[in-house]
């Protein structure tokens, strides 16, 4: 066999060495499983969760069998006799309705129907947490309003319907007919 230069030796020993260490290094490489920006592309049967950064259950997952959200409750069906409403004959803030709700998105529309009973005037307002949302509505008009609700995600929220009688007596009704959590 001729001669061959020392160097081109060590050249070829310097490359061996080099190929074994990026094939090590390709083959004990963590799982590239986490994006903090872009987009992602899922194919062949995979998975995505989507967590809030305070940990806990997945905002949405999306597999192969599809979209899955957390459990959102619906709106049953509501009593369309208005007699048997939530309602009030005091002439101070008084609630005829609440309920608890887990936070699942950053803001939420409320559609409530209003009523008085003839002769009679008053208003009708929506509190979360306590707070006044939106606009107080005479007795009568609708309520439907969207906006932020200005509570931390998997937080339960109260929402409480409140309404008044402004007129000397009378009664005053409240009814929701769509309340859902939407996005920004």
């Amino acid at each position: 066999m001729p001669q061959l230069p020392e160097d081109i030796i060590d050249r070829l020993t310097a490359m061996e060495r080099r190929i074994q260490q990026l094939s090590t290094a390709v083959n004990s490489r963590p799982a590239l499983n986490r994006v903090s920006g872009g987009g992602v592309e899922i194919t062949d049967g995979g998975w995505l969760h989507v967590l809030p950064r305070s940990g806990g259950p997945a905002v949405f997952s999306v597999g192969a069998g599809g979209l899955a959200c957390p459990w959102l409750t619906m709106l049953p069906p509501q009593d369309t006799t208005v007699a048997r409403w939530p309602q009030t004959t005091a002439t101070a803030w008084t609630t005829i309705a609440v309920s608890s709700n887990p936070l699942w998105q950053p803001r939420m529309r409320l559609q409530l129907e209003t009523r008085a009973a003839t002769g009679t005037t008053g208003a009708v307002r929506v509190l979360l947490a306590g707070t006044q949302w939106g606009p107080e509505v005479a007795a009568g008009a609708d309520f439907d309003h969207t906006a932020a609700v200005g509570a931390d995600f998997g937080t339960l929220l109260t929402v409480e319907i409140q309404a008044l009688v402004t007129s000397a007596s009378g009664t005053v009704y409240a009814q929701p007919q769509l309340m859902y959590g939407c996005g920004d």
